[in-house]
């Protein structure tokens, strides 16, 4: 297994109006990041990620039973099937987030990891779900409408070409999980987001770095671009980008273009890292047990 793994990130407007129905939204958004993955594929590469729920509009913006039918089993569900055929066309290892079904309504924002031979490997729940209010219209990340918190832990995915963490959106505000993802051996953690101007940009190129160097990976973060109609929740501000354990920024994507942003990590730099910065040695769990059981 190579040192050198190239990373493709996907970030992607919505085209269909909110008033249309799940199934135009879900065909639209499924055929367009079809022709964005062979694009990564075709520029090498090896690890591909899209964005938070990216076959349709961030509907959290507003709550409406009509997004329920959005939700597909994992890995029982046609798009996972879809992109498990996919990715062993390619031979490419694809993190697909999507809204999962489970049981007969029991909803999860989910991302299913699928290595490079199309075997699914499994899937990751978001833990943290936010209930926020932007501006003065009634809209927001209303997510506890839709999603019961993840409940699969912090799983690290062995594939192909590399240890694969997932972090959904929300969750990058706590360092917790990406220190446990750390812990069982991410090398690197993707995070697809759906986030706007305003809001949270001030964090965007902040914490995520800042996972990078307390952890000792690589991390990608992914948010589309565009706005979405009718709703008027902001500008998804794209900047998709791969960072190292420097913090340092490898790659970049615009601020409000469709694109496949490519960049390589390298896994002799994690244990330069590491052997330089032994932040896992000098851990004292002992001393924090506090943190389990304090409330704010």
């Amino acid at each position: 297994m190579s040192n050198v793994v190239k990373i493709g990130l996907i970030q992607a407007s919505n085209e269909a109006d909110g008033n249309e129905s799940v199934s135009v939204h879900k065909e639209q958004a499924i055929e367009k990041h079809i022709r964005l993955v062979k694009e990564a594929a075709q520029k090498g590469a090896q690890i591909i990620c899209l964005q938070e729920i990216f076959y349709g509009p961030y509907f959290c913006t507003e709550q409406n039973s009509k997004w329920y039918d959005a939700a597909e089993e994992i890995p029982n569900g046609p798009t996972t099937s879809r992109f498990q055929a996919l990715a062993r066309e390619l031979g490419t290892v694809i993190v697909l987030p999507i809204y999962e079904r489970e049981g007969i309504a029991t909803y999860y924002n989910t991302a299913a990891v699928i290595d490079a031979d199309g075997s699914y490997l499994g899937k990751y729940r978001k833990h943290h779900i936010p209930q926020v209010n932007v501006g003065h219209e009634g809209n927001g990340f209303w997510e506890k409408y839709y999603f019961k918190p993840g409940n699969l832990g912090y799983p690290v995915f062995d594939t192909a070409f590399a240890k694969v963490g997932v972090y959904i959106c929300y969750d990058r505000h706590f360092p917790e999980g990406a220190r446990l993802l750390g812990l069982n051996g991410a090398e690197i953690v993707f995070n697809p987001s759906a986030t706007v101007a305003g809001l949270s940009e001030y964090l965007w190129k902040l914490e995520q770095p800042a996972h990078a160097v307390a952890n000792g990976y690589y991390v990608a973060a992914i948010n589309r671009v565009g706005t979405e109609g009718p709703w008027n929740l902001g500008e998804f501000y794209g900047q998709s980008y791969l960072c190292d354990p420097r913090g340092s920024f490898v790659a970049m994507g615009s601020r409000d273009q469709d694109e496949v942003v490519i960049g390589e990590m390298n896994k002799e730099l994690i244990r330069e890292i590491r052997n330089t910065w032994q932040f896992f040695r000098d851990r004292r769990p002992e001393t924090y047990q506090e943190m389990t059981t304090l409330l704010p």
